[in-house]
Order: structure tokens, then C-alpha cells, then sequence
């Protein structure tokens, strides 16, 4: 029927280019898992790692990966450029 050639549906299609279009009109903090976006804001409120990792009670290691895997996704460069960001979306912590 298809001659060998992958095939989706019209209603799969319409997913997924739906889903390929909303990434990009999203905010690249949008992007983050709930505890990336957790860690965003307490390193751009100026939380040392160890600070962090003390008070969502996860190891300095855990927390370090989610700083990095934050870089990647926002592609930003170090935590001075975070912390620039976290204030210009005016997401500082309370």
C-alpha cells in the first residue's frame, strides 16, 4: 500500500508540527524541567550550589548537572549570563 515509505497520519502530522512550532515562540526558561527552572532561579537570585542543593535536599553533584544541562538549553555560557537573564524576565526568587 505505502511501496515500502514510512507513512503518519494527517491527525499525527498535525501534532507534531504543532509541537515543532511551540518550542519555538516558548522563553528559553519555558524549555527547562520544573526543577531546572527551580535551580534557574535560585542560581540567578545569587544561591551558591551548595546553598541549593541543601534546601531541595539533593547532593552539590545533582545540582551542578542541572546547571549545566540549564547552560546547554539556554545556551548560555556561565552563571553571570543566567543571572543576567533570570533579571531581565524578572524571575528572581521572593
Amino acid at each position: 500500500m505505502f511501496a515500502g515509505k514510512k507513512h503518519i497520519s494527517p491527525n499525527l502530522a498535525e501534532l507534531l508540527l504543532q509541537e515543532c512550532g511551540s518550542d519555538s515562540e516558548k522563553s528559553a526558561h519555558e524549555k527547562l524541567s520544573d526543577r531546572e527552572y527551580q535551580v534557574l532561579r535560585m542560581i540567578g537570585s545569587g544561591n551558591k550550589v551548595s546553598e541549593i542543593a541543601e534546601t531541595l535536599s539533593l547532593s552539590v553533584k545533582t545540582v551542578s548537572t542541572y546547571r549545566v544541562h540549564i547552560l546547554e538549553k539556554m545556551n548560555l555560557k556561565n552563571n553571570a549570563e543566567l543571572t543576567y537573564y533570570v533579571i531581565q524576565n524578572g524571575l528572581e526568587e521572593d
